[in-house]
């Protein structure tokens, strides 16, 4: 059996030699070529696994060490008898830890006017902003459609339950949580649009560390003169970001919310128990005795990768690539 491994998913190499015929590649080096012969593939989000590269080749399987999975056409997969797999809540704590350090910086610069948050999307990360925020004496207010539909009677529990409307109101910060929808009921492309930015408070905080594409960039810049502060990490069509909405945003940083050596050791050991199920083959996981230890953050991290991230903006595949998991 051949697999297909990103070159950068953290910690993997060495762990399914024994067991398959392992090839590591760059992003980029996913074509049609390459993957034709291939049993599996595991990725991340810049590998788009749709019908140009899968037809009419191998793969029955697929995994992304990411929590986002619009990178892979589920449709087609599903079509085509292909398993798919992403890592959902892998790196959660990890955002949670870059939305409390945003919250921080933005608290320090006088920017939050209340203490209320509203948070849209409460899966895996948004339950942890909940809990994180209610600790700091946060008044959470939430929505979910999804989540209402089956899980009311505790997502209650976690906040008060309110519509897109009451929480641009209302809400002194918004956070959004929310994978990328591009159509259907729950579609959250543009999810923060024009409609959505004139209903929020004129000093509202409005943080994107889910998906770019969430926030409609355009409407976005006409708020510029505004009050507003936006706090970006992901970005429509990244890496090739908008310039004015970088010089725009109050903190601005190159997709590593999630970006946690725990984030990412949970992302490869979700995977790979995930294909070890689906190849049956033994269960494998990432030997953390072979790490070196890490110290925790510097107080400051989120400005300073700001500040490094606006230096550079061209670089922001190079930036992410190689951010030194906190």
């Amino acid at each position: 059996m051949k697999i297909l491994i990103d070159k950068y998913i953290p910690y993997i190499q060495g762990i399914l030699e024994p067991y398959m015929d392992v090839e590591y590649l760059e992003p980029q080096q996913f074509v049609k070529s390459k993957v034709i012969d291939a049993d599996a593939l595991l990725i991340r989000t810049r590998t788009c696994c749709n019908r140009q590269l899968l037809q009419d080749t191998k793969v029955r399987f697929i995994a992304t060490a990411t929590i986002g999975y619009d990178h892979i056409d589920t449709d087609y997969c599903q079509r085509h008898n292909i398993s798919w797999y992403n890592a959902a809540g892998c790196n959660s704590a990890a955002v949670c830890q870059y939305i409390e350090a945003a919250i921080e910086e933005a608290q320090s610069q006088h920017k939050i006017h209340g203490n209320t948050i509203g948070i849209i999307g409460v899966g895996h990360v948004g339950t942890l902003v909940a809990q994180m925020a209610k600790e700091k004496g946060y008044h959470v207010l939430l929505n979910d459609p999804p989540r209402q539909l089956t899980d009311s009677e505790q997502l209650s529990q976690e906040g008060e339950v309110c519509s897109m409307k009451e929480i641009a109101q209302k809400a002194d910060i918004i956070t959004f949580h929310t994978p990328l929808n591009l159509a259907g009921e729950y579609q959250t492309f543009h999810l923060c649009d024009s409609q959505f930015l004139n209903a929020c408070k004129p000093q509202a905080v409005l943080i994107n560390a889910a998906r770019g594409g969430i926030i409609d960039e355009s409407a976005a810049l006409l708020k510029i003169n505004s009050q507003k502060t936006f706090i970006i990490d992901t970005w429509t069509c990244e890496p090739h970001i908008n310039h004015d909405m970088l010089n725009a945003a109050f903190l601005a940083t190159y997709h590593i919310a999630g970006y946690s050596r725990r984030g990412k050791i949970n992302a490869t050991n979700m995977c790979l128990e995930a294909l070890c199920k689906f190849f049956s083959l033994p269960v494998l996981e990432v030997d953390e005795s072979l790490l070196p230890p890490l110290s925790a953050p510097d107080k400051n991290w989120i400005r300073q990768v700001d500040e490094q991230f606006r230096q550079n903006p061209e670089k922001f595949e190079s930036l992410r690539t190689n951010y030194p998991l906190r």
